[in-house]
Parts: structure tokens; C-alpha cells; sequence
């Protein structure tokens, strides 16, 4: 999403004892795949997880902070657009992570349903909400953009229909995951459609070489030069740099969370079990 021509464009379901089911699952013996599972273990995921983190959160806030302080008022203004312009770096690191989060969802799901990672399906369920918020932000910064440009608020433009779709594909796997008595079917559903719903990916990317769009061609590619003046392109990339840091820190915490309460829920029915 974006405006004509610039300088530069839970609720987690019950399941089995995750604690026994990693260390039995013949799907993560060391036989069948040591590094894909290498870190299925809780303990060593928590652990691990614990000392990336920081290393995370910190330069995401750090980048951020910085990069929008410098859009916002350091960097100059579009000569055809004015200030309203800088929305971009909130609007392109939004955009990015929308697609790029939809593909990790994806990720997640070869790896359920081929390998049957365990750490897998949950890291799908934590993705989910992130990538839909990522999203929303990125169709409501489009909106903001595209008003005083377009002179509409929305317009049925291939960029922005395509992104409206892949956040209803959002929508749909937090429900289906959750839609389930026995979360392991959830699971499987939720991979199923994250899979399909990778074909909207490229149709994200190429739709303004593809269609007549009013949306702008992409500002930054790998195989030309940036479209856009470097004293604007910096403070972007610094924007795409720490919202991309954030959101990993965002579902590595998230993923911690519902690993934790896996556990406490196995130590709970084995206690339960036991009387």
C-alpha cells in the first residue's frame, strides 16, 4: 500500500503434555533430523530464548526510536508530497513485516506438517496475532497515506486488495488454530491454510508490475538502485531494521509465554494424575 509517485515509497487451547510429547515423539529423536529438532527441548529453547532476547528487544527500541526520530524530523520532505510523505516509515516497515511475517507463519507450517516440529505449531499460534496487527497498521497507515494523495480513503487497487486478503488470511488462521477441542487438529488446519494462502504473497509484491495500480512500484529492490534520496533512505532502513527486531522479540516472548504454560499445564494433570 502507498500513495502515487514520490521520492521513495490468546486464547491457546488445551493440549497434550508438551514436556513428555518432546521427549518421546520418535519425530524428534535424534535419528529423524538432530538439527532440525535440536531445539525442541523446552528447557533449552527457555534457555536459549532468555539470553537472545535482550539482544533483541534492545536494538528494536534503539533503531526504531531512532530511525523514526529521524524521519520524522531530521530527514527531508518530498518535493511533491510534503510532510505527508514520512508516513512511510511507519507504512513500509509495516508492509514488509505483513508479508515477511505471513511467510515465517508458512515456515512454520512445512515444518509442522513434514517434520512435525513441535515447536512449530506454537511458533505459528504466536506469529499469528503479531503479523495480523503488523498488518492493520500497514492497511490504516495506506489509508492515512492515500487520502490526501488519492482523495479516498480506500480504493479497490490490486496492492491494497491483495494486502485486505492477506489480512483476512490472518484472521482465519487465529481462528482455525483455536477452533478445536483437541488442539493438534487446530494446529493442522491452521498449517494448511498458511500454506495455501502463499500464492497471495507474490501476488503482494508483483501487483503493481502486474496491474495498473495506483500504488507506487517498489521504492527498494535487490536488483536496482533505491528510488528514493539517501537522506530518506537511511531513516527507512533504520525503521525496517528495528520494526523487524521488534517483531522478533515480540514472538520470541510470546513463544516463551506459551512454552511456560505448556509446562505448568503438564505439571499440573501429572499432579492431578497422581493423586
Amino acid at each position: 500500500m502507498g500513495a502515487p509517485q514520490t521520492l521513495g515509497p490468546s486464547k491457546r487451547g488445551p493440549g497434550p503434555v508438551w514436556c513428555a510429547a518432546v521427549s518421546t515423539s520418535p519425530a524428534i529423536s535424534p535419528a529423524n533430523g538432530r538439527s532440525l529438532h535440536r531445539f525442541a527441548n523446552p528447557g533449552r529453547f527457555l534457555r536459549l530464548s532468555a539470553r537472545v532476547l535482550p539482544f533483541l528487544a534492545v536494538p528494536a527500541l534503539l533503531l526504531t526510536l531512532g530511525g523514526l526520530a529521524w524521519g520524522l524530523f531530521v530527514a527531508p520532505a518530498d518535493y511533491q508530497q510534503g510532510d505527508a510523505m514520512r508516513i512511510i516509515y511507519i507504512h513500509v516497515p509495516a508492509a514488509w513485516l505483513a508479508s515477511g511475517g505471513y511467510l515465517g507463519l508458512a515456515i512454520c507450517a512445512l515444518l509442522s506438517l513434514v517434520w512435525r516440529h513441535p515447536l512449530a505449531d506454537l511458533a505459528a499460534v504466536e506469529i499469528g496475532p503479531v503479523g495480523a496487527a503488523f498488518t492493520a497498521l500497514c492497511l490504516a497507515t495506506g489509508s492515512l497515506w492515500g487520502k490526501p494523495m488519492w482523495g479516498a480513503w480506500w480504493v479497490w487497487d490490486a496492492r491494497l486488495t491483495s494486502v485486505l486478503v492477506l489480512f483476512f488470511l490472518y484472521l482465519g488462521h487465529i481462528a482455525l488454530v483455536r477452533a478445536f477441542d483437541e488442539p493438534e487438529r487446530g494446529y493442522r488446519a491452521g498449517a494448511i491454510l498458511a500454506l495455501v494462502g502463499v500464492v497471495n504473497l507474490p501476488i503482494i509484491k508483483f501487483s503493481v508490475d502486474w496491474w495498473n495500480t495506483l500504488h507506487q512500484p517498489s521504492t527498494i529492490t535487490v536488483t536496482g538502485a533505491p528510488s528514493m534520496h539517501v537522506d530518506m533512505l537511511w531513516p527507512l532502513l533504520a525503521c525496517i531494521l528495528g520494526f523487524s527486531l521488534g517483531f522478533a522479540a515480540v514472538v520470541t516472548a510470546r513463544l516463551r509465554a506459551a512454552v511456560m504454560e505448556r509446562r505448568i499445564r503438564g505439571l499440573l494433570l501429572a499432579q492431578a494424575q497422581g493423586v
